[in-house]
């Protein structure tokens, strides 16, 4: 079965995702950023999604997950919790 690693950022509008993706375009943290303001739980992890396989998230985001490409930063994406920004670092 596949399994891709990955991390990401909740924020609860589109505006503040948008935001986000341009700071760290310039060089800022992406865990640091996701300690303060991902509104998940893996916020707390800088974000870290730890290995994560088919099906365990919301489809849009396993759509990233799993087909988009590796290392940049996707989104804002929307999904029912929010929107979020997405990077991938591995997949088999």
């Amino acid at each position: 079965m596949a399994k891709a690693m990955a991390r990401h950022i909740l924020l609860k509008t589109e505006a503040q995702a948008s935001q986000l993706k341009k700071r760290i375009a310039a060089g800022e943290a992406f865990d640091l950023l996701a300690k303060k303001h991902s509104t998940c739980p893996s916020g707390k992890r800088g974000g870290d999604l730890g290995e994560v396989r088919p099906g365990q998230m919301v489809h849009a985001i396993d759509q990233v997950i799993f087909k988009k490409a590796l290392n940049e930063i996707h989104g804002p994406i929307k999904s029912s919790f929010g929107y979020h920004l997405v990077q991938v670092f591995y997949r088999d």
